[in-house]
């Protein structure tokens, strides 16, 4: 492989992972349905450190509206309570005595919209590190011994990849504030 395909090949890499990142961020913007990763964020105390709530409790979903976690240990039940208070979730955990229970609440029209913006401000996150590999490659492709022709065809494929993942970004965007504002 030359010089200017691996260029080419860690630029769509850092693009990769600039998606991979979009779709994990968001996955914790809440949808009205009751998803696990919503959770994502809890951290809980256990044994004096600090440990992800997905660590010492199973988080199941019971039906849409509903967030069900089960501890490992009973005697986590105020811990988690306290974690997802912590987490500013805008969720009232509720216990048992055996696990907690979360009502997720149906969102009104001005949370949807504030999700949307949150979104939409991940996205634009997402494009800005594209933007970020594209000038990155750039920059790269110049240090290279190559021909004008050859510089000019190389940072054409360059700006054409870049096209592509941006149009992704869209689409993903488009998705998930489809997903948001369904009712």
């Amino acid at each position: 492989m030359d010089e200017v395909e691996l260029i080419l090949e860690e630029a769509k890499e850092g693009m990769e992972k600039a998606i991979a990142h979009l779709k994990k961020q968001l996955s914790n913007i809440r949808a009205g349905k009751a998803n696990p990763s919503m959770l994502g964020s809890v951290m809980v105390e256990y044994y004096g450190a600090q440990t992800p709530l997905n660590q010492v409790a199973n988080v199941n979903t019971p039906d849409a509206r509903t967030l069900s976690i089960q501890p490992f240990e009973k005697s986590l039940i105020q811990e988690i309570e306290k974690g997802i208070m912590q987490a500013n979730l805008g969720f009232n955990p509720m216990n048992n005595g055996e696990s907690v229970i979360i009502n997720v609440p149906p969102l009104t029209e001005e949370r949807r919209k504030q999700l949307s913006k949150q979104a939409k401000a991940e996205a634009e996150d997402a494009k800005v590190g594209v933007r970020n590999d594209r000038k990155q490659a750039m920059q790269e492709l110049k240090k290279v011994d190559i021909s004008e022709d050859e510089l000019k065809d190389s940072e054409k494929d360059v700006q054409e990849l870049t096209d592509s993942y941006i149009e992704r970004i869209d689409n993903i965007l488009a998705n998930k504030e489809k997903e948001i504002m369904t009712v």
